[in-house]
């Protein structure tokens, strides 16, 4: 079973100055107002947040409804955006992994990996120990989709209210919060050069490929930042 203590430890871990909780919410207030917008009925929208709980995956998913992409594209659109959360996975993980533990955690637990809870997760997880680690996994995740869905469902009936500079000014909320988040977490040579190249690359490369620059710039710009920080860690 769940360790409720440790649980509800990671569910109220969204409080606080440094939680993700109101830039998320913010954005996922603009996807309810959008998926609204392209003829979503509410229970189609929670569903959507349900499953998804991803901010880029559901902007994918709901653009390319409106521009009338076959259901099997949409698909491989958001599996496509959503890869990136594997790198994630891949350090979160062996943080989280403690032999005492049954495997359906894990399995359920999966769902619940994004930026947001990736985060909060690094931030705490020294203070947790390790058999804990995920139960206290679980509730962060719990409280970030739940602050998900009921954004979701706060800006589908308020859409009406919301003007199109209004959604805009939502759905970047989050990307900033993230980028100041990983601006804070500059302690490396690895993470402070991929942060700089990264916004040094990606506007350069938009000259050169407009669809393509976030990742040529992501890609090059962290590949750069590995190297160097490697080389410099010798």
């Amino acid at each position: 079973m769940i360790n409720l203590k440790y649980f509800l430890k990671g569910f109220s871990s969204i409080r606080g100055v440094r939680s993700p909780a109101i830039a998320l919410g913010a954005s996922f207030i603009a996807i309810g107002a959008l998926l609204k917008n392209i003829g979503f009925t509410i229970q189609e929208s929670v569903f959507s947040t349900f499953l998804t709980y991803a901010l880029p995956g559901s902007l994918v998913m709901a653009e390319s409804m409106i521009v009338g992409a076959s259901l099997l594209n949409i698909f491989i659109a958001v599996w496509l955006v959503n890869a990136r959360l594997y790198p994630m996975t891949v350090s979160l993980m062996p943080l989280l992994m403690h032999r005492t533990q049954p495997k359906w955690k894990y399995y359920l637990s999966c769902h619940f990996i994004a930026v947001s809870s990736w985060l909060i997760m690094k931030d705490n997880y020294e203070q947790i120990n390790k058999k804990s680690r995920i139960d206290f996994w679980i509730g962060i995740g719990v409280a970030t989709w739940s602050v998900a869905i009921i954004s979701t469902v706060i800006g589908y009936f308020a859409s009406d209210f919301l003007n199109r500079d209004i959604l805009i000014g939502l759905a970047i909320i989050n990307p900033i919060y993230f980028t100041c988040m990983m601006v804070g977490a500059m302690k490396t040579v690895k993470i402070s050069l991929s942060i700089i190249l990264g916004t040094i690359l990606g506007p350069a490369f938009y000259f050169i490929s407009p669809e393509w620059c976030i990742l040529f710039g992501g890609i090059f710009a962290g590949t750069i930042a590995f190297f160097i920080g490697e080389m410099s860690e010798q």
